[in-house]
């Protein structure tokens, strides 16, 4: 696997507080990697420390090869980066903002901006200060693609988007991940969004690492299962380290396998909890994975 990113046991304190904690992370080269976690995770942290703007206290970070302390103009150029608290040219007209900026990409793809302000519809001759914070998203979008970067940074892209932007600003990546060699990190709270897009899931939770594998991979081995036992039947006092959020209602009993195989899955689950009368094995959402995890970070760290 080529890693476009990579972090080793990077780490950031702000005094007392470690905001991202020991982490170490691979993004492979083409893949839309969605870095997921709660609010407070560290998600912007470990991005601002990508991008130099904040310095580690310890560890380190590689972008397309380079060391992030070292990040130059021509690194720079290969990347493309929206954060939600991103500040712009505001007093400028869209039009103004692509003559700003085209000058300073080699490799500025006209045809490409042109197809980005329709798809958008952004008004060229208007200013970004009139603009809906919808608006200035696709405006931010639209200078950070038009160049066809290598890397593509998404910071919490679809806060306070309504739901037709966030669907067009969907629809738009995913074309446009279609048709080029680029690589998307999209760091978000939003699930649904990010999973029409993302064949690499990372979740942080308190700055550390819970897990960074394919969307496949984890949507293959996560299952929702529901047991219906036998009268009388009790639950065994101890149950398999895979079986997360365990609870019992009566004579069901409900549980997330984390490590389900398709071949002999249900009879693992049989072995496992004897006196089962009728058993359901559901595949689950994306979003449906990250919150049983976030359930089981919550109540068992």
């Amino acid at each position: 696997m080529n890693a476009i990113i990579e972090t080793h046991e990077l780490t950031r304190r702000f005094g007392k507080t470690t905001a991202v904690r020991n982490l170490s992370l691979q993004v492979p080269e083409g893949s839309v990697f969605a870095f997921l976690g709660p609010n407070g995770a560290g998600k912007t942290t470990v991005i601002k420390m990508l991008m130099n703007m904040i310095r580690p206290t310890s560890g380190r970070a590689r972008m397309l090869g380079t060391d992030s302390l070292r990040l130059g103009p021509a690194q720079l150029a290969r990347i493309g980066y929206v954060s939600e608290n991103q500040q712009m040219l505001e007093w400028m007209t869209v039009q103004q903002l692509i003559d700003f900026c085209r000058p300073m990409y080699p490799t500025w793809d006209p045809d490409l901006c042109r197809q980005l302000s329709r798809q958008f519809e952004l008004p060229l001759n208007r200013k970004i200060k009139t603009f809906s914070r919808g608006m200035k998203v696709k405006a931010s979008l639209l200078s950070s693609l038009s160049y066809r970067p290598e890397l593509v940074i998404l910071d919490e892209p679809f806060t306070g988007l309504d739901p037709l932007v966030r669907d067009e600003f969907i629809r738009g990546l995913l074309e446009l991940s279609g048709r080029s060699q680029w690589t998307i990190l999209v760091a978000s709270h939003d699930i649904d969004e990010v999973e029409r897009l993302a064949d690499w899931v990372g979740v942080i939770d308190k700055g550390e690492r819970r897990l960074a594998e394919p969307t496949a991979s984890l949507q293959a081995r996560f299952r929702q299962c529901e047991a219906t036992l036998e009268p009388g039947r009790e639950i065994p006092e101890t149950l398999p380290d895979s079986w997360l959020l365990a609870e019992r209602a009566g004579q069901v009993v409900r549980f997330v396998d984390c490590r389900y195989r398709e071949e002999g899955g249900e009879q693992t689950i049989r072995n496992s909890l004897p006196g089962i009368k009728d058993l359901t094995v559901r595949p689950m959402s994306l979003k449906a994975i990250f919150l049983a995890l976030a359930r089981t970070f919550r109540l068992y760290g």
